[in-house]
């Protein structure tokens, strides 16, 4: 019996409980980095003005899906962060709704269980699990239209992979991938290769099995043209296709060097395969697959999952790991939503196949996951791939909420993401806008280049722009870091004493939480100020 098939709501309501739960405390935090610099103010927008085109943020194109939902949500129940982050709860359990079914579809039961509730735990699928990003809702919606391509679903795999990349046009990759690996297929007429793809097993006719595969080629590429339709609406109302240019330059244009897709490269596959504690998984596979003979259940091997259906993610993991070293500006571990899962399928399945307690390697495996939730690991890795985004949430209120007490009608030096949660109320970190100059981080060129200015401004407000751990070996290697600045962005944060040097201030608010912190630093000539206007009183 397939449980997703016979009781889907009931398997819905059960996943739904068991996110909710640990996500509960988290609910009510403002919003967090590219939540508050971009999908939430156009899901806003949306909601304001019916606009799906962003007009409080520059566009990225983005489709406008998962934005729309956020919109009916506030429109339905009100705006505020705890009914954001339960929406997207709602996206999270109907996603892993997709896990479950597309490894109960592949595999068993057992195997979907097991591999459902790993997903659910892997440190980014559940920090993102609340968060109002894309990535995760584009990744469900890929789940669910593989479950519905290997069932030989035509209809229902076109619908899917559609709503994905209506989610995130990333997407699409997925199913134009599997459409090629159709297309190669079709020549493939030798039983010893046509056992590597679906119609290899429809032995009936070549002609029904011509027609089966172009029914499948149809429905994968299909979902290129609601895509290709936003595209158009977007050109239409904004005069660029792949939205603004800067967005296209960091995203695209300046990605396309040798040195930085192959240093891309190693980190997608590192982020596929061993990321915050992955590695447990799949190293237990490894040895497993190694060491050990399938399992035997009265007398019959455990099975795998067939070689059509391996193949087919396979694909789809391969095609994201080397498109998302060639495109996106910041290596996010997010990008590879889509492709964690299923390697998490394939090795609870193995795991399942060929160790006769692989219950307690599942239950190990799930508890790393959770310590990883809580550890942040001895290399620089994004706040939202675990729970140091509340970190960086929590040091912003209290920083935010000093700074408007004490100096509400300040002007405030700073950077983003903490100038949009200053002068946007709506966000949650002030109660009124405050006046802001900006600069770029705080790296020691750009503080030098505000102490020129200083009287520009007032009070200052520095925080931690990345996570940063103790200095590991490699980071003495001047190549790695001359890589990590031209290629990647990075930057080291002046600290908060040697800011306030620098800007000739104060430091009359800190706050630090592994290996992140925030300031704020109150320049000399407003004490002065201050001091003569208590004097004129």
């Amino acid at each position: 019996m397939q449980w997703s098939r016979t009781y889907p709501a009931l398997v819905f309501a059960v996943i739904f409980i068991f996110v909710f739960l640990p996500h509960a405390p988290l609910l009510r935090l403002p919003y967090f980095w590219d939540e508050a610099g971009y999908y939430v103010p156009a899901a806003r927008d949306i909601l304001l003005t019916a606009s799906f085109i962003p007009r409080s943020s520059v566009s990225n194109a983005h489709p406008p899906l998962v934005m729309a939902w956020l919109a009916l949500w506030w429109k339905a129940v009100g705006y505020t962060p705890l009914v954001t982050r339960t929406a997207v709860l709602v996206l999270s359990a109907f996603s892993l709704l997709g896990v479950f079914r597309l490894a109960e579809r592949v595999a068993n039961t057992r195997v979907a269980i097991a591999a459902t509730l790993c997903t659910a735990l892997y440190p980014v699928f559940f920090a993102q699990s609340s968060l109002a990003h894309v990535d995760l809702t584009a990744a469900g919606l890929i789940f669910w239209g593989l479950a519905a391509y290997v069932e030989g679903q035509t209809v229902a795999t076109a619908v899917w992979f559609a709503l994905a990349a209506l989610a995130k046009e990333t997407a699409i990759l997925a199913p134009v991938a599997l459409a090629g690996w159709e297309m190669i297929g079709l020549p493939a007429r030798k039983a010893s290769l046509r056992r590597l793809w679906l119609h290899g097993e429809d032995a009936r006719s070549n002609s029904t099995s011509n027609s089966g595969s172009a029914r499948r080629i149809a429905s994968l590429l299909l979902p290129a043209l609601p895509l290709a339709l936003w595209y158009l609406y977007h050109y239409k109302h904004t005069g660029y296709v792949f939205g603004n240019p800067e967005f296209f330059r960091y995203n695209v244009a300046a990605t396309l060097s040798p040195t930085r897709i192959l240093l891309a490269l190693a980190m997608r596959v590192w982020q596929a395969s061993g990321y915050l504690h992955l590695w447990v998984l799949t190293l237990a596979t490894l040895l497993a697959m190694w060491m050990l003979p399938p399992q035997r259940d009265s007398g019959l091997e455990r099975r795998r999952i067939r070689l059509p259906v391996q193949m087919i993610f396979y694909v789809v993991v391969l095609t994201y790991v080397v498109a998302m070293a060639l495109i996106g500006g910041a290596v996010l571990a997010r990008y590879m939503l889509p492709v964690v899962p299923l390697v998490i399928i394939l090795s609870i399945s193995t795991l399942w196949r060929r160790l006769r307690f692989w219950r307690a390697a599942v239950a190990c495996v799930a508890l790393a996951f959770v310590v990883a939730w809580f550890w942040n690991p001895p290399y620089g890795f994004s706040p939202e791939d675990n729970l140091a985004y509340r970190d960086y949430i929590v040091l912003h209120e209290d920083g935010e909420q000093f700074l408007e007490a004490r100096y509400p009608m300040a002007r405030v030096l700073t950077a983003w993401p903490a100038s949009d949660e200053l002068t946007r109320p709506w966000l949650g970190y002030t109660t009124r806008p405050m006046r802001v100059v900006r600069i770029e981080d705080f790296s020691l060129d750009e503080v030098l280049s505000a102490a020129d200015f200083r009287s520009n401004y007032e009070v200052a407000l520095v925080f931690s722009t990345k996570y940063e751990p103790a200095p590991a070996r490699w980071d003495h290697w001047q190549t790695w870091t001359e890589w990590k600045t031209r290629f990647f962005g990075f930057h080291r944060d002046v600290p908060p004493a040697a800011a306030a040097q620098i800007l000739g201030g104060n430091i009359v608010f800190s706050e630090r939480r592994k290996g992140q912190w925030i300031a704020v630093i109150e320049m000399e000539q407003s004490e002065m100020q201050n001091a003569e206007v208590r004097r004129q009183k």
